[in-house]
C-alpha cells in the first residue's frame, strides 16, 4: 500500500490531547487490519527544538515544515489562552498559520482539532464552508472570520476535503471518522473498542452543555439562570419569570435574546435537557420519572426535546453514555 504520510502540526502551547490523541487512534487500526495501512505519523513543526504544550510537557518534532513532503491528511491541533476574567480565546500565530496554508496545498485532506479551526480560517481553508469549533470559542471564530459558516453544537464536520472538530475528547471521534473514510465503517468499529469508546457518536451530535456556557454579562440574568436551575420541574413561565427580576415579559424576552441569544423558552428546553442528561447517566431513574422531575412531565416532549437538541433520543442516551456501561 502506497504511503500515507499525516503530519501534525507543533508549536509551542499546542494542547496535549490534540497532539497525542489522533497518533494513538491511527497506531490502534494496525492491529485491526492485515498488513500495513500505508499510514506514516509524523509531527512538524518550525524548527527541531523541543516544543512546550499546553500541560507543560515537552514533545519533540521528527521534521520541520520545510523538510515535509508530500502530506496526504494534515493535522492542525490548537491552543487557547485565558485572561484573567477567565475568557477563553483561540492563540493563533501567524508563523504557523503561513506553514499551514502551505502544507495543506498538496495534502488529500486537511484537519483541525478543537480551537485548530482557527489557524485553518486564518490560513484562508475555511472560507464558505460549514466548520466547528471547541462551544468556548466559536463566538471568536465566527467574529473574527464572518466568510465561514460557523456552527459550534456538532461534534465534528466534513465540508469536503476539510475536517474540523470541536471539543479536546472529540479529537477521537474525528481520527475514527477519517478511518472509516479510509477503511470502512466496520474496521474504525473495531478500533473504537480497543479505545473503549462509543463509536461512532454522530457527526452532528451536539457539543452543547447548559451547565458549561459562559456566565452572563449581567447580574440579573446570572441571578435567573441560577433559578431556573433550582426550580427545574416547576413551569418556568415567562411571566414567572419576568416577575423574578421585575421587568414586563416582552423586556425579559429582549434581554435573553441580548445575553444568551436565545429564549426563554430555548433556553428553559435546554436546561431540561442537560438536566435529563445528567440523570440518564447517573441513575436508573424510569425515563417518567426523568421526563418530571426536569419539568417535561411526559416522556414525548422529552423525547422531542433531545430530537430537537441532541439529534438522539432519551434511550439512545442512556445505552451509549451511562456510567459504568461497557461499549
Amino acid at each position: 500500500m502506497a504511503e500515507r504520510l499525516i503530519v501534525i502540526v507543533l508549536f509551542d502551547r499546542v494542547d496535549l490531547l490534540d497532539v497525542t490523541g489522533p497518533p494513538e487512534v491511527f497506531a490502534l487500526l494496525q492491529r485491526e487490519v492485515e498488513g500495513p495501512t500505508g499510514y506514516r505519523v509524523v509531527l512538524a513543526a518550525e524548527s527541531m527544538a523541543s516544543v512546550t504544550t499546553s500541560a507543560g510537557v515537552r514533545i519533540l518534532p521528527d521534521l520541520t515544515f520545510a523538510e515535509v513532503g508530500r502530506v496526504d491528511t494534515l493535522v492542525v491541533p490548537g491552543a487557547v489562552e485565558v485572561d484573567g476574567a477567565r475568557r477563553v480565546s483561540a492563540v493563533v500565530d501567524p508563523g504557523v498559520v503561513a506553514a499551514v496554508a502551505t502544507l495543506a496545498r498538496g495534502a488529500r485532506r486537511v484537519a483541525s482539532v478543537c480551537v485548530g479551526a482557527h489557524i485553518l480560517a486564518a490560513a484562508g481553508l475555511l472560507e464558505g464552508k460549514r466548520a466547528t469549533t471547541h462551544w468556548s470559542t466559536a463566538q471568536q471564530l465566527a467574529s473574527e472570520h464572518p466568510e465561514v459558516i460557523v456552527d459550534a453544537d456538532p461534534i465534528y464536520i466534513r465540508d469536503e476535503n476539510v475536517w474540523t472538530g470541536a471539543g479536546l475528547t472529540a479529537c477521537l471521534d474525528l481520527t475514527l471518522a477519517l478511518v472509516a473514510d479510509d477503511f470502512g465503517d466496520e474496521v474504525a468499529l473495531r478500533v473504537a473498542r480497543q479505545l473503549v469508546m462509543y463509536l461512532k457518536r454522530p457527526s452532528g451530535q451536539s457539543q452543547f452543555s447548559v451547565s458549561l456556557e459562559p456566565v452572563s454579562t449581567t447580574r440579573r440574568i446570572e441571578d435567573l439562570r441560577q433559578y431556573i436551575a433550582r426550580n427545574i420541574a416547576g413551569s418556568l413561565t415567562v411571566g414567572e419569570l419576568a416577575a423574578q427580576i421585575h421587568v414586563s415579559e416582552r423586556q425579559l424576552t429582549r434581554i435573553f435574546r441580548t445575553e444568551l441569544g436565545c429564549t426563554p423558552a430555548a433556553y428553559i428546553e435546554s436546561a431540561r435537557v442537560e438536566v435529563a442528561r445528567q440523570r440518564l447517566e447517573a441513575s436508573d431513574d424510569t425515563l417518567q420519572k426523568i421526563a418530571a422531575a426536569c419539568g417535561f412531565n411526559t416522556i414525548d416532549t422529552l423525547a422531542r426535546a433531545f430530537r430537537r437538541k441532541l439529534d438522539t433520543t432519551p434511550n439512545e442516551y442512556r445505552q451509549r453514555f451511562r456510567i459504568g456501561a461497557v461499549s
